[in-house]
């Protein structure tokens, strides 16, 4: 496993994202598949990752349990952890401080995050205070790094970044939105801060694991032994501003693949990312919806429609055709896309900035017989 320096440690480059673990009979929303996953935090550990990520609100608290549970059986120096306060959840932040201490069974948090920043509730994480207790969690040592994840605007992600002297930012970063979002300038405003990255959707919750037919032949024609989520990974850690690459690996297949690719020497070069930037403006002549299924938006909905299933489904109508309109009738979910009320709640959690409603609308024209 690769390896980089950060101030006076040492971090694998590729790290564990704990949003995604495998969940029994593998149902959305089921509970933590223990067996399944603390098979690959195993797999990481013996496999040189030191950096594990997780939050407060991850697979509805439970995540932060697992992770304590499952890095107890390692030694307590074999590993960092990093979790996150969100203020959506609860603006106790002393008490929610404490109860991840218990959560995870440990004495200080490595890597503690101001959780999910965006242009409407920056301003509030400022105000309530909660920035400067963290700082005196850090003056005690129960916080050795304090940074923010951030999904705001550029001008927004400025002013949140320049607060303070962030240990270090997690943000959105990958090829697609590189070029199609603002990720490139969120990157190069935290460069010139010489604020390290912790990079969260390299891969942009999967999305860019599989592409379009005639995209995976353009990369797969340049490197026939690379994995198509590789090609991402790859792009994301050649960049020097980049720390630490995030995966949120939910079975044996992925860890594996991604472990190799964090480990080889092969390098990622200029032909390579040509080749790469090929592949993507293929694969957006075909997709429409950037949905990284995340799931904030499921929660308010007050249809109880599973969206993330229904814009994935989307995704494929629009790659694939008027053939597969037949199979929506398929997705498990209580709302279906005839529900919506356009009331705009998914929207206004939609990190990704997708008019939801607006294709809820569409899917109903579309597939209403």
């Amino acid at each position: 496993m690769k390896t980089k320096n950060f101030k006076d440690i040492s971090l694998s480059r590729l790290g564990m994202g704990n949003m995604r673990l495998p969940v029994e009979n593998d149902k959305d929303g089921a509970p933590i598949d223990y067996d399944r996953a603390e098979s690959i935090i195993d797999y990481a550990i013996d496999n040189g990752i030191t950096y594990f990520d997780t939050a407060y609100v991850y697979h509805s608290g439970e995540s932060e349990k697992f992770l304590g549970k499952a890095l107890m059986k390692h030694p307590r120096d074999s590993f960092f952890v990093a979790t996150k306060f969100l203020i959506f959840a609860s603006k106790d932040y002393k008490a929610v401080f404490e109860e991840q201490l218990e959560r995870l069974q440990t004495d200080h948090i490595d890597f503690y995050l101001i959780h999910g920043i965006n242009d409407s509730i920056y301003q509030e994480y400022i105000d309530l205070g909660c920035i400067e207790y963290f700082e005196e969690q850090k003056r005690a040592g129960r916080i050795k790094y304090l940074g923010f994840s951030s999904h705001a605007s550029p001008d927004k992600l400025k002013i949140f970044a320049e607060y303070r002297d962030w240990d270090f930012a997690q943000i959105q970063l990958n090829y697609y939105d590189w070029v199609y979002g603002s990720a490139k300038k969120e990157y190069e405003i935290l460069k010139e801060l010489n604020i390290p990255i912790m990079v969260m959707e390299p891969v942009r919750g999967g999305r860019l694991a599989t592409l379009s037919e005639g995209a995976q032949k353009i990369l797969k024609d340049a490197h026939p032994d690379w994995s198509v989520a590789s090609w991402a990974l790859r792009w994301v850690k050649n960049l020097s501003q980049v720390q630490v690459v995030l995966s949120g690996m939910s079975n044996m297949e992925q860890i594996v693949d991604n472990v190799s690719t964090f480990s080889d020497d092969v390098e990622f070069t200029k032909a390579d990312e040509e080749v790469l930037m090929k592949a993507l403006e293929v694969f957006k002549s075909e997709i429409t919806v950037p949905c990284t299924s995340c799931r904030y938006c499921c929660d308010d909905c007050p249809s109880k429609i599973e969206i993330p299933k229904f814009l994935n489904f989307y995704n494929r109508y629009k790659s694939d055709g008027n053939w597969v309109l037949g199979q929506i009738n398929d997705i498990e979910s209580e709302g279906r896309p005839a529900d919506c009320i356009a009331c705009g709640a998914c929207a206004t959690q939609c990190p990704q900035g997708i008019n939801i409603p607006e294709v809820m609308q569409e899917l109903n024209r579309l597939t209403a017989k």
